[in-house]
């Protein structure tokens, strides 16, 4: 059970971090991406030893190609993830609420019209996957090395950091099914119906991580 409250509770505090920072200041590129490299650093280094701090479905999909993660613990993990995401962003709404911004749309991933540079589908589908496989790749060889537990959460929350650098104009950066489905449920309309693509994309990029980890990395299986 601490593994799944851990998990509930890291996405909870990825999701309202990240999203808060990108709603209160515009979508500014740095400091979204910041915010979202350092939540997962100071929650890796919180309940990594509980969890591993996978805090997004993707990662627990990943994990579990990998021979990481049993079945029982993955399906606890995401439905500790999904909750969690709903819990920050709900904690945003209301803080919202309460502010001349507005509740607008939480952060939510697009694209078209919703997209800064109005990406299509098929873009913003290619975009997800490429990030979430450079970013789950770094993670599953980051973590395979017990001698790297100390530098793991810096490593991953760099990678977070620059592949937001990249997306955040794109798509608004996903590569976590559950940090886009909470936003998208709140804000509903074309949002919720796009965001599909913000669930399909980053397990597709995370299955793809697993494969070319297991085929170029275990050398010895």
């Amino acid at each position: 059970m601490r593994k799944y409250i851990s998990e509930f509770i890291g996405t909870c505090v990825l999701v309202l971090f990240g999203t808060g920072v990108a709603v209160v200041t515009g979508g500014n590129l740095v400091a979204t991406a910041l915010a979202f490299g350092l939540a997962i650093v100071a929650c890796a280094y919180v309940i990594g030893n509980i969890s591993g701090c996978h805090v997004n479905p993707a990662v627990s999909f990943a994990c579990w190609l990998d021979k990481r993660l049993t079945t029982k613990d993955l399906c606890f993990y995401i439905i500790a993830q999904v909750l969690g995401a709903l819990l920050g962003t709900a904690i945003l709404f209301f803080i919202l609420k309460n502010t001349v911004l507005g509740t607008g749309a939480l952060g939510a991933n697009g694209f078209g019209r919703f997209s800064n540079v109005e990406i299509s589908m098929w873009g913003a589908l290619l975009t997800e996957v490429v990030l979430t496989f450079v970013f789950i790749y770094t993670i599953l060889g980051v973590t395979a090395d017990k001698k790297k537990d100390a530098v793991a959460p810096i490593v991953i929350g760099l990678t977070l950091t620059f592949v937001h650098l990249l997306g955040i104009n794109l798509t608004g950066t996903s590569v976590n099914p559950a940090r886009s489905l909470a936003p998208a449920l709140f804000s509903g309309g074309q949002l919720l119906g796009q965001v599909w693509v913000f669930i399909v994309a980053p397990l597709v990029g995370g299955a793809i991580a697993a494969i070319v980890y297991r085929y170029l990395n275990r050398t010895n299986d």
